[in-house]
């Protein structure tokens, strides 16, 4: 009769990656990407160079990373009031993320193969048109960084660390996104140094040592994004002193005790948690939630209450 009566408690678990911002800055970078990529590998081919075909194999693979951004924001945007997913989409980010990660250290294993196969077999390079198309790549890199991070972005974020948007830019993908940007803008200088060594200095051997030494560095930055994004997929634990905080908070209250507690990320800057206290003086969940307000991480908080029968821990007139 009353079916309406309770439906202000209803939680919901609508996610925080819904920002058209950062997807307009992603597709304007994506659409920068794509056509200096035909260009890089064009020129790479005609003009014999490893290093400007590694930036531009590289710029495809940020150009899939662009791509799994957007794809993570729709994705998200679109199942965000979906009952199947039982805390909300955001772990299709940290899923995007690891994807992005997988194709980078695929380009970073490719480049290394050809560098080698380059030292073995020679074969001539155009360096004034090489270095001409590199230079470029390395402005369209450069104007790709400012896109996705502004001057003074990192500055605004810090000021409102706890604030939703400011999580909202964070997510596993975008960040992804961004890595690949700063690791094709490595290729393009390594790329316009050997180009510029075999000019001058007649050093051909240094284009496929650069590129060899970026895809270590690709391979390096690739292997940290699969752990930061692999971790949420699998629900590690990230933040031990988040931990500590909240089992000292509930067990300075009364004479309470942690029996259990679980922390995970539901999507970035969101935690949940669900704790089971053991007391001899329960109170109502809500007074427990209390206690860890002042955790703006916490988004989710699922309190477990058992009473213990035996004698107290703590006297009542000592509360």
């Amino acid at each position: 009769m009353h079916t309406h009566c309770m439906n202000d408690y209803r939680h919901t678990h609508v996610t925080g990656l819904d920002s058209h911002l950062m997807e307009r800055r992603i597709r304007w970078v994506m659409a920068l990407t794509l056509t200096t990529m035909l260009a890089e590998i064009g020129a790479g081919w005609m003009f014999g160079s490893l290093a400007l075909l590694a930036d531009g194999w590289h710029m495809a693979s940020h150009g899939l990373a662009m791509f799994i951004a957007l794809f993570a924001f729709a994705f998200a945007r679109r199942h965000s009031a979906d009952p199947k997913f039982t805390f909300g989409t955001g772990k299709v980010d940290a899923l995007g993320g690891f994807a992005s990660a997988i194709a980078l250290a695929m380009i970073a294993l490719s480049v290394a193969w050809s560098a080698f196969d380059r030292l073995s077999h020679p074969v001539p390079i155009a360096h004034g048109e090489a270095m001409a198309v590199a230079a470029i790549g390395f402005v369209v890199n450069l104007a790709s960084v400012l896109i996705l991070e502004p001057p003074g972005r990192h500055h605004h974020d810090h000021e409102h660390e706890h604030e939703h948007e400011s999580h909202a830019h964070k997510g596993h993908s975008v960040h992804a996104a961004y890595v690949h940007v700063l690791a094709d803008m490595l290729t393009s200088v390594g790329a316009i140094i050997a180009l510029a060594a075999g000019m001058f200095l007649s050093w051909d051997w240094l284009d496929p040592l650069v590129g060899l030494a970026s895809a270590i560095v690709i391979g390096i930055w690739a292997k940290g994004l699969i752990a930061s994004s692999s971790s949420v997929l699998l629900d590690e634990i990230s933040n031990p002193d988040l931990v500590t905080a909240i089992r000292r908070k509930i067990e300075q209250d009364a004479d309470n005790r942690i029996a259990d507690l679980h922390l995970w990320s539901i999507e970035p800057g969101h935690l949940a948690a669900i704790v089971s206290v053991v007391t001899h003086y329960p109170r109502p969940p809500s007074h427990y939630k209390a206690l860890l307000e002042d955790l703006h991480d916490l988004k989710h908080v699922t309190i477990e209450v058992q009473a213990h029968a035996g004698e107290p821990c703590v006297a009542v007139n000592a509360l």
